[in-house]
């Protein structure tokens, strides 16, 4: 039986020319824990939706993500996205 209180990651990557982000990587505990440190030192944001994550996760290695998560992923980009530029601004003050 699956831990619940066990820490879950997912990180997904999206090419403009593709027509979805994929799943690059998924784990849970110390394989979640890479992931995030991973993310952490390559300056990506994280963002917290254990929800997602539980959606996420059953997606394999490599496959894009499924049209019923384009919304809420999309949601997400754009947060980044506005994180990013944001960031940029601040750099440049």
């Amino acid at each position: 039986m699956e831990n619940p209180k066990l820490q879950k990651a997912v990180a997904i990557k999206y090419n403009r020319e593709e027509h979805a982000p994929k799943v690059v990587a998924t784990g849970a505990g110390h394989l979640a824990q890479k992931i995030i440190d991973t993310a952490r030192d390559s300056d990506v944001e994280l963002y917290h939706n254990p929800e997602l994550v539980e959606e996420l996760a059953k997606i394999d290695i490599g496959l894009h993500i499924p049209p019923e998560l384009y919304e809420i992923v999309a949601e997400i980009l754009v947060f980044v996205n506005d994180l990013d530029k944001l960031e940029g601004l601040r750099r440049h003050e």
